[in-house]
């Protein structure tokens, strides 16, 4: 390593230094534990972080977008100049190969430029104008001018299955920077040295700015004592969640129950269904099938995307689960992100290895070394399917269900019971897909991204992307978690009513002063 890590928590400009030792990081692969010993945030440093996180809002809520911009920036530069340390050490915290390193680093450091590009340009507010009209009949018209506000501080919890982009710098807190609030990040046990090196390049980034301290924090603690604190804190003004339905529940339900309810954006689980329909089976089908296998087993399974479902029509369903099966069986095992994910994903299997009508097509044998995740691919009928209510239940891995069926009216019957999923998937010709209407449109039903001749997993950064969808996938269908629509979800709007042109926010100001799109009547 060339940075010396502390393990305490960065409390604004300081450092924590706690008196509960929460254990050190772990080698998923090699059981190992390494250095140093993480301490746990007081409450009194939790609330020092929150009180500063309140405080610096009053001023950057009103930083220009050029400011913020000049922040995200510095941020995704600092985190460049320490791509040798986090090369060192995530791999050692989540057994990722460091070409993923790299590329996640590359990822989270174009997303915070992508709204560092947003916010400079300054169109995203939303800005509207109706002027007033004196002498309007039966009565005169008021000017009423709108924009999009920050909303407040926000708590952010970091991400298991992705160290860097969803985590301490990745979308949920680029994109509430961007917005102009405040974040208090949740460090996730499982990388926390990786969270300590990305947070400094944060802290930094900060003071360099000129910016009040209480624009960033990192904490470390448990869930239920410094997770459920932050969620509850009245300062705190909303959240952003990645990982598991029962975590992201559990924080809705504290947020909710709040004298002031606040939103809770979390991303939570899907099985991903992807459609092969009869002609792309046929006129591609080893094709596709080498697609799902990469799809599935990318990142040891470990992405929100994974393909968990697979509907092929039974006359054509041989060369898919055959070219399938015999491409996870001579696959290769692989380290998951911790025990506690593994041992999830090898519970999931079991119960799908016991299902007295799923069979069993392929699996991978299991190498050596700790926490080892096998791939494996299943099959059942769309009846059993349907009739089987755990069969829906994600198995976060690299395992796939291929579900065969006979008419077009048992695939609708089955997505048409489908709950909320992040993407759905369909495979055909051009001239199938052109027929399926039905299809797409029960697609867009229970899913935010919908993919056609393609595969889930990859999940573009940009302006257009959509990563969310409806219950359970995540807690509120109409946001999204990637690309620069993710700011909206940390802003409110607020109306000016015969304001002086001396009091209004430059976005509204006559003439226009920073030239930004408009919608004036």
């Amino acid at each position: 390593m060339i940075m010396t890590l502390q393990g305490t928590s960065i409390i604004g400009a300081a450092r924590g230094k706690g008196t509960e030792a929460l254990g050190k990081s772990h080698n998923p692969a090699t059981n190992e534990y390494l250095e140093p010993e993480y301490i746990a945030a007081t409450h009194e440093e939790l609330e020092h972080a929150v009180s500063l996180a309140d405080s610096a809002f009053k001023e950057y809520r009103h930083c220009s977008g050029a400011k913020k911009a000049e922040l995200l920036r510095a941020i995704a530069s600092n985190i460049e100049a320490i791509v040798e340390d986090l090369v060192a050490r995530m791999p050692l915290e989540t057994g990722l190969p460091e070409m993923r390193v790299r590329g996640e680093a590359g990822r989270t450091c174009g997303q915070l430029r992508m709204f560092a590009n947003l916010v400079e340009e300054g169109s995203w507010v939303d800005a509207r104008i109706d002027r007033a009209q004196p002498e309007r009949q039966p009565l005169p018209k008021v000017d009423t001018r709108s924009m999009l506000r920050a909303l407040g501080p926000v708590a952010v919890f970091a991400a298991s299955n992705f160290p860097l982009a969803f985590s301490t710098a990745g979308g949920d807190t680029a994109s509430a920077l961007a917005a102009g609030c405040p974040v208090i990040v949740k460090a996730h046990s499982s990388h926390s040295g990786t969270a300590e090196l990305v947070g400094l390049a944060i802290q930094k980034a900060v003071a360099d700015c000129g910016l009040p301290e209480g624009v960033f924090s990192l904490v470390y603690g448990g869930g239920r004592s410094i997770g459920q604190s932050l969620v509850k804190h009245p300062a705190i003004k909303a959240v952003g969640f990645t990982g598991s339905y029962g975590g992201g529940r559990a924080l809705m339900d504290l947020a909710a129950a709040r004298p002031e309810p606040i939103p809770v954006y979390a991303e939570m689980s899907a099985i991903n269904p992807v459609v092969i329909l009869p002609g792309a089976a046929k006129e591609r089908g080893a094709q596709i099938a080498q697609g799902l296998h990469g799809s599935m087993t990318l990142g040891v399974g470990q992405f929100c995307t994974n393909p968990g479902l697979i509907f092929v029509h039974e006359d054509y369903a041989e060369v898919i689960a055959k070219e399938t099966a015999s491409l996870v069986a001579e696959s290769a095992s692989s380290a998951m992100l911790n025990s506690g994910i593994c041992d999830a994903y090898c519970s999931g299997l079991e119960a799908l290895e016991k299902h007295d009508a799923v069979t069993q097509l392929g699996k991978a044998s299991a190498g050596e070394g700790s926490n080892q995740a096998v791939p494996a691919l299943f099959q059942t009928d769309i009846q059993t399917f349907t009739s089987s209510e755990e069969l829906t239940n994600e198995v976060f891995g690299p395992a796939s269900i291929i579900v065969t069926y006979q008419s077009e009216e048992d695939l609708l019957g089955a997505f048409a019971t489908m709950e909320g999923q992040l993407t759905a998937t369909v495979h055909g010709t051009e001239e199938e897909l052109a027929e399926q209407v039905a299809l797409t449109r029960l697609m867009e039903d229970r899913a935010g991204r919908l993919v056609f001749n393609g595969f889930p997993t990859g999940v573009e950064v940009c302006a257009s992307m959509v990563h969310g969808g409806p219950f359970p996938s995540t807690s509120d269908g109409r946001s999204t978690s990637v690309g620069t629509m993710a700011i909206y979800r940390f802003t409110r709007a607020v109306c000016w009513q015969d304001c002086p042109q001396s009091l209004l926010p430059a976005e509204l100001q006559d003439g226009n002063p920073l030239g930004i799109q408009r919608s004036e009547v």
